[in-house]
């Protein structure tokens, strides 16, 4: 793949956690006209050090380009990019659907069955299902239950961890002594 090529990259930033930092961060991408595909804040291994994953589809000549101004700001430690082959990474989504379908529909019970969801709570109104995995793998399940109602739907952006050691965890050490 050449370097001109689009694809999804995400991008792992690690930094202060800052009021204000998401919207100079999300600045930099809509500057430039770049849509965010999907992004996670969490706590990092080291106290005190949020990460940003960002998801953009663009060619990586652009991405490096991204990582400078992104690593410009203040609280920001260290910024890298990873193609989707260099991590490993899951997407959760929770479908809310009325309870009489559980017990009524058997198709329902094959298909949370096949797509190895996970029922997190039943009620007398609803029953919530929970898959995490790959996005094709939310997309197929959504496109499986539609047909019978979902209530509500909502899936969260991706989270991921490197194949390779990262020197970060080094850095970070550092960081707080």
């Amino acid at each position: 793949m050449s370097t001109e090529e689009k694809q999804l990259y995400a991008i792992s930033v690690y930094t202060e956690n800052n009021i204000g930092l998401l919207n100079r961060i999300s600045a930099i991408f809509q500057r430039r006209h770049i849509n965010i595909e999907s992004l996670n804040t969490s706590p990092s291994e080291i106290d005190g050090v949020s990460k940003f994953t960002i998801v953009v589809n663009m060619n990586e000549v652009g991405i490096q380009k991204i990582i400078g101004q992104i690593e410009k700001q203040v609280e920001v430690i260290k910024a890298y990019y990873h193609t989707l082959d260099e991590i490993i990474y899951q997407i959760a989504g929770l479908f809310k659907i009325k309870s009489e379908l559980l017990f009524e529909e058997r198709q329902i019970q094959n298909i949370i069955k096949e797509s190895n969801a996970r029922i997190v709570t039943v009620n007398k109104e609803f029953f919530v299902l929970e898959k995490s995995g790959k996005k094709e793998e939310i997309v197929n399940l959504y496109n499986k239950l539609a047909p019978f109602g979902i209530m509500q739907y909502t899936r969260s952006g991706l989270i991921a961890v490197t194949k390779e050691e990262m020197k970060i965890s080094t850095l970070l050490k550092t960081y707080n002594n």
